[in-house]
């Protein structure tokens, strides 16, 4: 291995320290408490030396909110590729959603990093490039436009703000459990009780006369 080759995989370890270093601690104390110096700590580099890699918190915290936004993607992303209703794709927002909600912490880090870079508009995209975070905002709204086209959904229903309803469900279930463990996280009476407000919002969506039990989420 070459000098500059050593160097280069130097570099990129040490980036992938100061990110791991970063979500430990966003996990452990709470994004708003976490400085870049707890982060050059963690990382044992200077502060100098890690804002070589990371011009500021901000721009550090984006990145740490679009690796968990891709870990989603990964799992809810070729559910669209199939050719499904928009219902049926909803559904799978949801399971995909609860399944990761009780076995990471990839919910907490998107929800509550975003929710610190823009307090008003926790789920917007700022001014640097978010795809991730862009990509599942897009693919809601998306599913909320098939959903309306298919008859399913009330098509006077603005799809932009049913997503932002959405979504502020999530992000408030995320808020509440962010204190608990991924096992507390799976109890039933939580599950029960986030399933049922998911539920009554979509029995809100439905165009009048459709046959609800196609707006059962538990169903696929």
């Amino acid at each position: 291995m070459g000098i500059t080759e050593r160097r280069e995989r130097e570099k990129a370890g040490r980036r992938r320290a100061i990110l791991d270093c970063t979500r430990e601690l966003i996990l452990s104390q709470g994004v708003e408490r976490v400085s870049m110096e707890d982060i050059a700590h963690k990382a044992e580099l200077s502060k100098t030396t890690l804002y070589l890699y990371f011009s500021g918190k901000e721009v550090l915290f984006n990145e740490i909110c679009e690796e968990a936004a891709q870990v989603f993607l990964d799992r809810f992303k070729p559910f669209l590729e199939t050719g499904i209703t928009g219902i049926k794709a909803l559904k799978y927002f949801w399971h995909s959603y609860m399944e990761l909600f009780g076995s990471s912490n990839e919910m907490i880090i998107i929800f509550r990093v975003r929710s610190f870079l823009n307090p008003n508009q926790p789920f917007v995209s700022l001014e640097e490039q978010s795809p991730n975070v862009d990509a599942i905002l897009g693919a809601m709204t998306a599913i909320i436009e098939q959903c309306k086209a298919e008859g399913v959904f009330d098509p006077a229903l603005d799809s932009q703000m049913v997503t932002r309803l959405l979504l502020s469900l999530f992000s408030n279930s995320v808020d509440n459990a962010a204190s608990m463990n991924s096992e507390a996280r799976k109890a039933p009476a939580l599950i029960g009780e986030m399933t049922k407000a998911f539920q009554i919002i979509i029995n809100g969506l439905g165009r009048e006369g459709i046959d609800r039990s196609l707006l059962n989420i538990m169903t696929i």
